[in-house]
């Protein structure tokens, strides 16, 4: 067994026992790797880079080039992870990221707070969260409140849209986008022709909220079985109510209606991401059951890792 497989299978018995919804450690992409010693020995990650191109949706909740560390730390934590971020750091210098729009990225357990100063000694802040939900009783619907989104509803579904994204991106958690409109109207309006699952909240004639949201399969080689036990999850791609309507259980009723839907098309549990600085999903999504599995650390730009 080589050095790498060793630590992913220490890692896998470690990260296990700090929280059981955890996939087991898939073996690192191609990328640069980097190598450090901790305390306990040798460590290894491995550094994607990502070049979201113009036009492409990712851009509207990512930097434009990110460098991402996968790393490898066996049955070690902070001091592991502190070894590492210093060798990245030496390297940032070659890896030609741009200055401003730009971001170096690591993805890790939640649970695992052991990490977190490391994290945050070198420039990070945990900028997003992948929560999830495993299906439980939900309380009745609100009568007449939510139904499925069609075309007609697809100008309001972009505004909604917008304005959630609109609001995120004061606290980090959006890029906003000179075409974010464009990029929005096209994605949701392919999505309703497609029969996706997508609702609204209504009220007096007026849409109020929206729930847009999908199903994803975490199979082997897939990007979700990275970070999901096997099986297929309900994914909530977007929420949003609008601001006159807040505090009126539209958001409840919405979340409600779409946990319903996942549990009857048998799914394992459902996830999403938020962020953590942002004061309404912060306390919204722990409301509706949800709970932390991956904190993504972010410096943005690239240049802040210290």
């Amino acid at each position: 067994m080589t050095t790498a497989e060793q630590l992913l299978v220490a890692q896998a018995r470690r990260l296990g026992a700090l929280d059981a919804l955890l996939p087991a450690p898939a073996p690192p992409p191609l990328g640069a790797v980097v190598t450090a010693h901790g305390v306990d020995g040798p460590v290894v990650g491995v550094l994607v880079h990502i070049e979201h191109p113009p036009g492409s949706p990712a851009r509207m909740w990512s930097a434009t080039s990110v460098c991402e560390l996968v790393p490898v730390l066996g049955g070690a934590a902070g001091d592991a992870m502190g070894a590492l971020l210093a060798r990245w750091r030496d390297r940032l210098p070659d890896l030609g990221l741009p200055a401003t729009d730009s971001a170096c990225v690591v993805s890790w357990p939640s649970r695992d707070v052991q990490v977190g100063g490391a994290l945050l000694n070198h420039g990070f802040v945990p900028l997003s969260v992948l929560a999830v939900r495993v299906p439980a009783a939900a309380a009745p619907p609100e009568p007449d409140l939510v139904r499925r989104a069609t075309l007609e509803d697809l100008d309001e579904c972009v505004a909604l849209a917008l304005a959630e994204q609109s609001y995120s991106a004061l606290v980090g958690g959006t890029v906003l986008r000179p075409n974010a409109a464009e990029l929005k109207h096209t994605m949701l309006a392919g999505r309703l022709r497609r029969g996706e699952p997508i609702w609204v909240a209504e009220r007096d004639g007026v849409v109020v909220g929206l729930a847009e949201c999908g199903y994803s399969d975490a199979v082997p080689g897939s990007w979700t079985a990275t970070r999901l036990l096997p099986g297929r999850w309900g994914y909530v791609n977007c929420t949003s109510v609008l601001p006159e309507a807040r505090g009126q259980r539209v958001g409840r009723a919405l979340m409600t209606h779409v946990h319903a839907t996942f549990a009857a098309a048998g799914v394992r549990g459902s996830y999403l991401y938020y962020n953590p600085p942002n004061p309404l999903s912060s306390v919204f999504w722990p409301r509706q059951g949800y709970r932390p599995l991956w904190t993504v650390w972010e410096a943005r730009p690239a240049s802040a890792l210290r």
